[in-house]
């Protein structure tokens, strides 16, 4: 496969993934979070930081709502429910091994 067919089809399966996302309301960030390190919030810094690494700065609620589809604080309005105890532990024990395979990586 030639690189550009590559790139084309990379940024057509991340519109299927924002898609999905923003379909999915009933996922929560912090459901995300816990269970596979990263949500909504992780994509839209990713987004501004590959962004800025080609010389384009985007703010981060202009990435959010990129992302969302919709500003922040509307989504949040409409679809974030409140975070539960639990959430907040799976979320921390998430991002502590985020932290400890990045580490194994060197």
């Amino acid at each position: 496969m030639d690189k550009q067919t590559q790139l084309e089809i990379e940024a057509a399966t991340f519109r299927r993934i924002i898609d999905h996302m923003r379909l999915r309301t009933d996922a929560q960030n912090i459901d995300l979070m816990g269970l596979a390190g990263f949500c909504r919030n992780c994509f839209s810094k990713w987004y501004a930081a590959e962004a800025a690494e080609r010389g384009i700065e985007i703010d981060k609620m202009d990435a959010r709502e990129i992302i969302y589809g919709m500003p922040y604080g509307e989504w949040t309005e409409k679809y974030q429910t409140p975070a539960t105890d639990e959430q907040m532990r799976l979320m921390d024990e998430s991002l502590a091994k985020n932290k400890q395979m990045k580490s194994q990586q060197g």
